[in-house]
């Protein structure tokens, strides 16, 4: 269906020129053509069977009484950690979890349903969502295999959300939904050229999602344009009885987040400039300081530096609080899953995995879960501590600090570097970003196209204080708009050096 935003697709839909249906069965042979065979990207690990039918009911519902909003008959692939109560598994991408059929839809995925949403199929993902080993390959899963970056296919597409990223940056969907707990949105979505956003932990529900971590999970939206990521939030929002973190956004989440959809938002804003991100790569610089400019002729107030302090101590806490919560919060995930599959704790799925290396574990280990399994339970002394150093670095004495300071609306740095090689033998070559902060404080990042270096995306992060959406969604769009940076994948073998 090319690059049609989710608008340019309603209004087809509304003068009879689309149907839900035809969309469907136009991204599903997207899927065929681009991701199973020819570039063979691997970003669908699954296809809901039920996914046309869905579609001519949508179609037949619009015909009677009109469309319910602008998701109506949109087709969304969900990354393959959301529940979905139908013919689907949900496995996070693992052996171990191959058979589970949900009993009920994640939040998520049943408040996309409510709104009109098409569920196309489940994504590849970096298995357990890239919290198995401390040697992993991006993209990789035991169930899945390694999708491929659709800008140079030998490159990486980052992860844990490899597959949602690629499957929007390819065509094969309009919109895609991710997760994420420390870059997982927002690598992938940079990478390949998308739109991400990570949003405040609480405004979207995380029950029925496969967990790393309470502390910092979420879910978010990846799209080809902020508008689209912005439509597609707004019908992810809402409190939840099932999942407590969600009362802190009652007063904050919005359904609607079109009204800050203003190509004039940089005017009067003031950015800040986390400079301590720059100086990894000068190609990725230069992209990033063409970037400041359009935002100080746009009429926003350039603050350089305004860098978030992040020490040491606070990779250290972070890893600490994480596996605390993955072994707690794994564990009550699968106890709750049925008598017939294979693993329904930590220390099974250790066992499982061991049992079927060769499949499972040909290129890195599991050296994550069994950290997780050694911890204890989460009144310990020494989580309570690493959680307190958590907020206080990352939250207290980083990003608001240096936002009071300098009284900002956002701070910006490069989402990361140009996607590396994809290696099996040395695992991932993170080149640069500066997410963590957010990921730690559980605060908004939203990453959008800037350039590219040898055709090879890069983006632009901006950062603010909790339930600060409107406000990105504002700046994001008027940079994007100004600058029109995204190019659509050419599924090149290799980068090309001419560029």
């Amino acid at each position: 269906m090319g690059e049609q935003t989710l608008s340019e697709l309603q209004q087809a839909m509304s003068s009879g020129e689309l149907t839900s249906r035809a969309l469907t069965e136009a991204y599903l042979a997207a899927i065929a053509r681009l991701d199973k065979k020819g570039p063979a990207l691997n970003a669908i690990i699954e296809l809901n069977p039920e996914a046309l039918e869905i579609a001519e009911a949508l179609d037949a519902e619009r015909q009677s009484s009109g469309p319910r909003g602008p998701l109506h008959g949109i087709p969304v692939v969900l990354k393959d950690n959301f529940d979905t109560a139908d013919k689907m598994m949900t496995t996070a991408g693992s052996l171990a979890l191959e058979g589970s059929i949900a009993s009920e839809d994640a939040t998520v995925t049943a408040r996309l349903r409510a709104a009109g949403a098409v569920i196309l199929a489940k994504a590849n993902l970096s298995e357990w969502a890239n919290f198995r080993s401390t040697r992993s390959t991006s993209g990789w899963s035991s169930r899945g295999g390694q999708t491929r970056n659709p800008y140079a296919l030998d490159r990486n597409p980052c992860g844990s959300s490899s597959g949602s990223a690629v499957a929007v940056a390819a065509n094969l969907c309009a919109i895609a939904v991710g997760t994420e707990t420390d870059g997982s949105i927002i690598c992938p979505s940079h990478t390949n050229g998308v739109v991400g956003i990570k949003p405040t932990v609480g405004l979207i529900s995380r029950a029925g999602i496969i967990p790393i971590s309470h502390t910092q999970d979420t879910a978010g939206p990846i799209a080809r344009t902020v508008a689209d990521a912005a439509v597609l939030l707004g019908a992810l929002t809402g409190a939840d009885p099932m999942d407590s973190a969600t009362n802190a956004s009652v007063g904050h989440l919005l359904n609607d987040y079109a009204p800050f959809l203003n190509r004039d938002g940089l005017r009067g804003a003031r950015i800040g400039v986390a400079r301590k991100s720059f100086g990894l790569d000068r190609r990725v610089d230069a992209i990033i300081e063409d970037a400041i400019r359009v935002m100080a002729r746009l009429g926003a107030t350039i603050v350089d530096p305004s860098d978030v302090k992040a020490p040491d101590d606070l990779d250290k806490a972070e890893t600490e609080v994480l596996l605390y919560d993955f072994k707690a919060d794994l564990n009550a995930y699968l106890a709750r899953l049925g008598p017939n599959l294979a693993v329904h704790s930590l220390s099974e799925l250790i066992a499982f995995n061991e049992a079927h290396k060769d499949t499972v574990m040909p290129y890195f280990g599991q050296e994550r879960l069994i950290l997780a399994e050694e911890k204890g339970p989460l009144d310990s002394e020494s989580y309570l501590t690493a959680l307190a150093t958590c907020h206080r670095l990352a939250r207290t004495e980083g990003i608001d600090a240096v936002m009071a300071k300098h009284q900002l609306d956002a701070i910006v740095f490069p989402s990361g570097g140009p996607a590396w090689l994809t290696d099996w033998v040395n695992g991932d070559h993170y080149t640069g970003g500066g997410s963590p902060p957010a990921a730690v404080a559980g605060y908004p990042e939203i990453t959008v196209p800037a350039g590219a270096v040898f055709g090879l995306p890069v983006g632009i992060s901006f950062i603010g204080g909790p339930f600060q959406e409107p406000t990105l969604i504002r700046l994001a769009y008027a940079f994007e708009q100004a600058t029109q940076a995204r190019r659509p994948p050419e599924f090149l073998p290799s980068a090309d050096f001419r560029r």
